[in-house]
């Protein structure tokens, strides 16, 4: 479940190509990096598309260009004995598994196989039976905003509440549905105006290529993060291009469990790691030529020097113009 940490999802999509064998190969790489879950994703193509809707442009390189969508998701389909046997591989992996439900009946399915977490995708998030459907069903619920606007955004997270969620059980993922997404569109920022604006945890569903942008969206205080994957970026699929590949993904999530340390508290104050080298670095009032006892400090016979562990420089107002009690050699650590 959602936690304190940052929680990271290792995404497998349909990367997997149909093939169980390399969905196994997905999940024992998820396992290794790190991460807390792999999502797949549940579909019945004949619920999901018309039999004659285009591909998406990134999804041209899946198959033959004269496919349809809906030919392409016929063949990217798990069905209930691959979800089962995903489940105890995951079990065995020790990774949880998860998986985004595109319609109802799917949802209904993952729910039966105790999934602890429901997916909106990007694509159902103006969808309102089966957002209706989700909020009467109690579970933790995360929501990506890929191509939304923030009325769409608030009237999905209203509609999921009126139909029975509680608001703190939902996790708005800020995301652009463009594989790979340009920099420049990216909009991290929008993440934090959404936290700010609903009230409700966020988090972040990268399609960027590279690592750096799901760690800056930590440090911004994304509370889930989610990150396509794949074994191979040369693999024929709609997905691969805009994946990490398994050491990459390693990378990453090692990077995010970096930046939760450094992150730490909002309240400054030396650390036990750097008040050792408090003495040796900050300064103390020194004498800055021999010095008779009865005679008065001035700038004239002091100044500051290491090391830190005699009067501090904040005192020189008032060390000035008192008489010395002792003799002074140069260097030497004034005392009143």
């Amino acid at each position: 479940m959602i936690n304190n940490n940052v929680l990271i999802i290792a995404e497998a999509g349909v990367n997997h190509n149909g093939e169980l064998s390399l969905a196994f190969e997905l999940v024992d790489k998820a396992a290794e990096s790190g991460a807390d879950y792999i999502k797949f994703q549940t579909f019945k193509a004949d619920n999901l598309a018309t039999k004659d809707v285009k591909k998406a442009q990134y999804q041209l390189t899946s198959g033959s260009v004269y496919e349809t969508q809906y030919q392409m998701l016929k063949r990217l389909e798990l069905n209930n004995e691959m979800h089962q046997k995903l489940i105890h591989r995951c079990s065995e992996k020790k990774i949880g598994f998860l998986s985004s439900g595109f319609d109802i009946k799917s949802i209904d399915y993952l729910i039966e196989l105790n999934v602890p977490i429901i997916k909106v995708p990007s694509g159902e998030i103006t969808n309102l039976p089966y957002l209706r459907h989700i909020g009467r069903l109690g579970k933790e619920i995360l929501i990506s905003t890929g191509m939304s606007t923030i009325s769409e955004i608030e009237s999905a997270i209203n509609i999921l509440i009126h139909s029975g969620s509680k608001k703190e059980s939902i996790t708005v993922l800020h995301c652009n549905s463009d594989y790979p997404t340009p920099m420049n569109d990216v909009n991290l920022l929008a993440m934090k105006s959404m936290s700010d604006i609903f009230g409700v945890k966020v988090g972040y569903s990268d399609h960027t290529n590279g690592i750096e942008v799901p760690i800056a969206a930590v440090a911004l205080g994304a509370s889930v993060i989610e990150k396509h994957f794949t074994i191979d970026k040369n693999l024929v699929g709609p997905d691969h291009q805009a994946s990490l590949e398994p050491h990459e993904l390693c990378f990453m999530v090692s990077s995010i469990r970096n930046i939760e340390k450094a992150l730490g508290s909002d309240l400054k104050q030396p650390s036990k790691s750097e008040e050792k080298n408090k003495m040796v670095v900050r300064k103390s009032i020194v004498a800055s030529k021999p010095i008779k006892m009865g005679e008065l400090f001035s700038e004239k016979n002091l100044t500051v020097k290491r090391p830190g562990n005699g009067i501090s420089p904040m005192l020189w107002d008032e060390v000035l113009g008192t008489k010395s009690n002792q003799n002074y050699q140069k260097d030497e650590l004034i005392f009143l």
